[in-house]
């Protein structure tokens, strides 16, 4: 099947999942644009605005979230009160600077970072949102599709919760996402059904006692000590506490206490994450971490004060949307397109809509076929190949008319 556009003049029909070499063009062009300008979670104006000029200019009536940035936008009316397929995409980028010295459309604004792939998943939705735009004006998209835009994923407990709130899933009755995965080749992506990310909570602890002299621990409590057997006992104790293949881990990022070596301190913090690979667990994570804490510091005489910081539950890809996204990438790009993929133990917000209807998401390949460089998501460096941004448009529109079809 050819994939060269027949229709590349303004005006002309878009045939289903192909795409104009002009649009193909703006879409890069797009994704290179927010790359440069990149804004953290909730803080996302001029990248909502850019959508929503783009998606008036195609004749769609967009709507900003009331909570201040973001956007959704329905492609047609629902009819008959048949539910909608919802397209989803983060755009908000990451705290961190962009390593990339030699790219033309680096990162404009100082340590921040579309470095976890946002740009290119808000650029295939829009992609997406205005190939499908055009089908519905050609009478070729018998059901309505929302686009939704969200702010704030990397923001814990993610912005897909203060969405949900706003109404987004009203009408829908199947909701579909990306995300990209630099360990797979651009033109394929990585699918599975049931869980594909971890649940991840946060913790921070703060741990407490009278102090004293170091050559005296036994007239206090010894709060270095308590310290550390928290940092090595909780997990064990949880670990024996659950099924282990439900993948439940406490894992500590930092520890903080003391000034001096002769000094028994009185005050220790620490901060750290658990993750999750099963759904129920999750559910029970917070009883059974903070019983093992308060367990092991009373052990050792130290007032215990746990903040148990909700995060995402994992995502759980619904077996008919992920066989809808399965035959979409396949019809356009052959059934080799489309590879098995791995649970992952990184979080991912897109969860909290599939707490309310089903779904799913795919990996995006975005490795160069043949780069064995070896980039992964949240570093400085990260980058795509820009052919996934089709690549995707296509799968997701093919996706739209096949649901439209069932």
């Amino acid at each position: 099947m050819s994939r060269e556009s027949e229709a590349d003049q303004p005006g002309e029909a878009v045939l289903p999942g192909t795409l104009p070499e002009a649009l193909r063009a703006e879409l890069v062009e797009f994704r290179r644009d927010l790359h440069m300008h990149p804004e953290l979670g909730n803080q996302e104006f001029r990248t909502t605005a850019a959508i929503k000029a783009r998606l008036e200019k195609a004749g769609l009536k967009p709507r900003v979230l009331a909570i201040g940035t973001g956007l959704i936008c329905d492609i047609g009316e629902p009819e008959d009160g048949r539910p909608m397929l919802a397209l989803r995409a983060d755009i908000d980028a990451l705290p961190i600077p962009d390593t990339k010295s030699e790219c033309s459309y680096q990162s404009t604004v100082p340590d921040r970072a579309h470095a976890c792939g946002h740009d290119v998943h808000t650029t295939v939705v829009l992609g997406a949102g205005l190939v499908l735009a055009e089908l519905r004006r050609l009478g070729q998209l018998p059901r309505a599709v929302r686009l939704v835009f969200q702010p704030a994923e990397e923001v814990l407990p993610g912005g897909a919760a203060d969405v949900v709130e706003c109404g987004v899933l009203d009408g829908v009755g199947r909701i579909l996402a990306v995300h990209c995965d630099p360990k797979v080749d651009a033109g394929k992506i990585g699918l599975r059904e049931g869980p594909i990310t971890s649940a991840c909570d946060r913790l921070e602890i703060s741990l407490d006692g009278p102090g004293g002299h170091t050559a005296r621990p036994h007239l206090t409590t010894d709060l270095v000590t308590a310290a550390a057997r928290v940092v090595t006992d909780v997990p064990a104790l949880v670990a024996r506490r659950t099924d282990a293949r439900s993948g439940l881990a406490v894992t500590w990022g930092r520890i903080d206490s003391g000034h001096a070596p002769n000094v028994i301190p009185q005050h220790a913090e620490l901060s750290g994450t658990v993750r999750c690979l099963d759904l129920d667990t999750w559910r029970q994570a917070p009883d059974l971490v903070v019983a093992a804490i308060d367990e092991v510091a009373n052990l050792h005489r130290a007032k215990s004060e746990i903040n148990y910081i909700r995060g995402v539950p994992p995502v759980v890809n619904d077996p008919d949307a992920t066989e809808l996204l399965r035959t979409a990438m396949a019809a356009r790009r052959g059934a080799d397109s489309v590879e098995g993929t791995e649970q992952s133990l990184g979080g991912e917000d897109f969860s909290w809509y599939l707490e309310h209807v089903p779904g799913a998401m795919a990996r995006l390949g975005v490795r160069a076929p043949g780069d064995r460089a070896g980039r992964d998501l949240h570093q400085g460096d990260f980058d795509v190949d820009e052919s996934a941004i089709e690549v995707g448009v296509e799968m997701f529109t093919a996706a739209a008319l096949l649901d439209a079809m069932g």
